[in-house]
């Protein structure tokens, strides 16, 4: 019997660009592939991406991707991966509409095999048969999956928080999991995002009741920003705008992508002659309108962002108009939303924002500690792997679990390449696979270490480029170096260029006949020179390009 193995490349000690693999004999079934997006220290740097070496080594063996949902932390890798690994793709109908939309922007949809699910399908690959169960989530159409191997049973739960009363009327489908817990379930892998918080996560349910009350109240336009993807959020929208005769204007691309792929796949119902062009909006009373943008997040050239400022064609915030921040900040995006926040507050809004029952507007996709409980209890794993979370936020899963009958030292908290080898039903990590983080800036997709280490370089210290006018044939110097300075000041530059100007003539003057024909050479001497001047004189670094001109 050949072993399984389980591993991740994203989505450990972390929160973002999940990718989970079961390996089972000659076989590699992938689950999710998602993105996350880079802090203030990755300068330039659009996404991050799980790194695929390991699995471009062993394409061959990798026989698919499932996707649990279509949020960007699950999907956002998906078109890079399928450019290099191009197996066939498991979604759910509004999952693979999202994928679909990722595809055509990449001018890869074409290439792509694509296959739609449902929580009632199975899948055979190899010696596995997958079969799903539905959760409950912030956003439509989400799947656990099953995996039954030779070795045992192993249920990954995707992202899920029990909503017994959700905005949607689907509800998590509790009694085929613990069908699946009475059958015995060898390893499950399950999400820790909220493990640190006690209680249920609340129900969606709450938020729609609040929401009607806040446009009964509104007096003028009414802004909601939230994530595109929560369609039931949209939803609550669209039924408090409708119960106040109001219309709705969509701002931001991926709202308008969103609503659209909702809308076409029955996910989302807006009465007809509901939707306005943003450019009606100021054509219309300001009481009857509501406007569904794009930028809870802070994210600089969101809608939100740049109406704050009042950046944004055609459409103003105005004082009396009412604000709502329908999602909490991601840990990390804190310090952009209170200076949106801030800068609303200077126009004379009417700002509502904050999680839960501080403003009543939004509520988590993530399950807390008696969510998580639950499904332990409903799973009843043999093994247990917290994953979708910092490491703190793992530590936490794992007490839970013990606390539930997982015994102690079956729980294994893991980093990303860590891989579980299962055996005649025993479960052991000793061994590693390559893994980390793969940068996309622009076209460019590789590690770029170089590139963020001179990027670092020049934002702390600045450039100095020196431009040296020489004959080559002749191998002299036919002009004083000019010396040009970015983002790299000094007081006295004056006098730190003079000196510079005498070192690089000297030390040019004093390469042996020979080197001085040699222009790259020539290059790193001067360039030696010139940095350990300006550091002894400046304490400074700056990057240091030499240019030299055949004239």
């Amino acid at each position: 019997m050949d072993a399984v193995s389980v591993f991740a490349l994203g989505g450990l000690n972390e929160i973002g660009k999940n990718m989970y693999a079961i390996e089972c004999g000659n076989d590699i079934v992938l689950i999710d592939c998602g993105n996350k997006f880079p802090d203030e220290s990755l300068l330039g740097i659009d996404l991050i991406i799980p790194d695929i070496s390991y699995l471009i080594e062993n394409k061959d063996r990798v026989r698919a991707l499932i996707v649990t949902h279509g949020h960007e932390d699950h999907i956002g890798g998906v078109p890079f991966f399928l450019k290099e690994v191009n197996v066939p793709v498991y979604a759910t109908r509004f999952t693979m509409g999202l994928i679909e939309n990722k595809l055509k922007e990449h001018r890869f949809l074409r290439e792509s095999e694509l296959i739609e699910i449902n929580p009632d399908s199975e899948v055979q690959i190899g010696d596995m048969t997958i079969s799903f169960f539905k959760v409950n989530h912030s956003i439509p159409d989400c799947l656990g999956i099953v995996f039954n191997t030779p070795e045992g049973t192993i249920v990954h739960t995707g992202d899920f928080k029990f909503d017994w009363t959700p905005a949607s009327g689907e509800r998590a489908d509790i009694h085929k999991m613990a069908a699946i817990g009475d059958k015995g379930v060898l390893l499950l892998l399950s999400e820790s995002t909220n493990a640190e918080r006690q209680g249920f996560t609340p129900s969606e349910h709450m938020v729609g009741e609040n929401l009607e009350q806040i446009f009964i109240q509104a007096k003028q336009k009414i802004f909601v920003s939230t994530f595109a993807s929560n369609v039931s959020r949209i939803q609550q929208v669209v039924h408090a705008a409708e119960k106040t005769n109001r219309k709705i204007a969509l701002l931001g691309r991926s709202m308008v992508n969103v609503v659209k792929i909702a809308k076409d796949r029955g996910y989302l119902t807006i009465p007809n002659g509901m939707l306005i062009d943003a450019r009606d909006i100021n054509d219309m009373p300001p009481e009857k309108v509501t406007i569904l943008c794009t930028g809870s997040q802070g994210e600089t050239m969101a809608a939100l962002s740049r109406l704050s400022t009042g950046n944004f064609r055609d459409v103003e915030v105005l004082p009396e108009d009412t604000v709502i921040l329908a999602a909490g900040p991601i840990p990390g995006n804190e310090k952009s939303v209170t200076a949106i926040v801030d800068n609303l507050y200077k126009l004379g809004a009417h700002v509502i924002y904050g999680s839960g029952s501080s403003s009543g507007m939004h509520v988590s996709g993530h399950g807390y500690q008696e969510d998580l409980r639950l499904m332990l209890t409903l799973m009843k794993p043999k093994y247990f792997i917290p994953i979708h979370g910092e490491y703190r936020m793992l530590h936490h899963h794992r007490m839970l679990a013990e606390s539930v009958g997982v015994e102690e030292g079956n729980t294994f908290i893991l980093k990303n390449g860590e891989v579980v080898d299962i055996e005649n039903a025993t479960a052991r990590s000793t061994r590693n696979i390559p893994s980390g983080n793969t940068y996309v800036d622009g076209l460019d997709v590789g590690e770029m270490e170089f590139v963020l280490r001179d990027r670092k370089r020049i934002a702390e210290d600045g450039m100095l480029m020196i431009i040296i006018p020489m004959n080559k044939q002749e191998e002299k110097l036919l002009a004083e170096p000019e010396f040009i300075s970015r983002g790299f000041v000094d007081q006295n530059f004056t006098e730190l260029r003079k000196e510079m100007n005498r070192i690089t003539v000297e030390t040019i003057n004093e390469l042996h006949e020979a080197n001085r024909n040699s222009w790259n050479v020539m290059k790193k001497q001067v360039k030696r020179s010139i940095a350990k001047y300006v550091k002894d004189r400046t304490k400074k670094e700056p990057m240091i390009v030499p240019i030299l001109m055949d004239i």
